[in-house]
């Protein structure tokens, strides 16, 4: 009587003591199961990430190498939209590959972003080499971006400087692991939490 045996198994010892007239039912009582939360607009989604153009590792964010997941929230725009889309759907666990062609992800390289600059604005750097990046602030001094050193001409006396994104006209290619997915805390006002 294997069928008796293994509810036998599962009755308490204070049932051995009833009578046999009896019937006893008993049923496992399990917590509902929810379907593990996926990423979609307004949810918290933390991830770890290898970045590379080429071939060649440019970023990578690994608790390996003792960085911090990155999180944020989905559909805020801290991504690029091509990523974001990649991401969506996902749950806690994944890993997946996203390749974005340059139109997904900094564009084309744009000349009309390079110009031509006098040397003596790095006056306070002792050698100014092609690969160098600065902060540069707008001629108003509204807005400030980075750019990078393409040429260096001594003899004339000025640098050209690139103002595009220094991953523009790059394929990236994202190796992600979906660290968490969670919905965002509640919030209140007046101190409400």
């Amino acid at each position: 009587m294997v069928g008796g045996a293994a509810t036998d198994s599962l009755e308490s010892p204070s049932h051995e003591a009833h009578s046999h007239e009896e019937t006893h039912s008993h049923e496992l009582l399990r917590a509902p199961v929810s379907a593990p939360a996926r990423i979609g607009a307004g949810k918290y989604v933390t991830i770890n990430y290898t970045l590379r153009t080429n071939g060649a590792i440019r970023h990578i964010r690994s608790k390996v190498w003792g960085d911090e997941p990155l999180e944020y929230l989905h559909g805020s725009g801290r991504l690029l939209p091509a990523l974001e889309r990649a991401l969506e759907g996902k749950v806690a666990g994944e890993r997946f590959t996203a390749t974005l062609p340059p139109e997904d992800a900094y564009g084309e390289r744009d000349k009309a972003l390079q110009q031509r600059v006098s040397a003596e604005q790095f006056g306070g750097v002792d050698q100014v080499e092609a690969g160098m990046c600065f902060l540069a602030h707008s001629e108003d001094g509204r807005r400030a971006e980075n750019v990078m050193i393409t040429e260096v001409n001594e003899e004339n006396g000025f640098v050209v400087v690139d103002t595009n994104h220094p991953l523009a006209g790059m394929t990236l290619e994202y190796d992600v692991t979906v660290v968490a997915v969670r919905d965002a805390p509640a919030t209140g006002g007046c101190g409400k939490a």
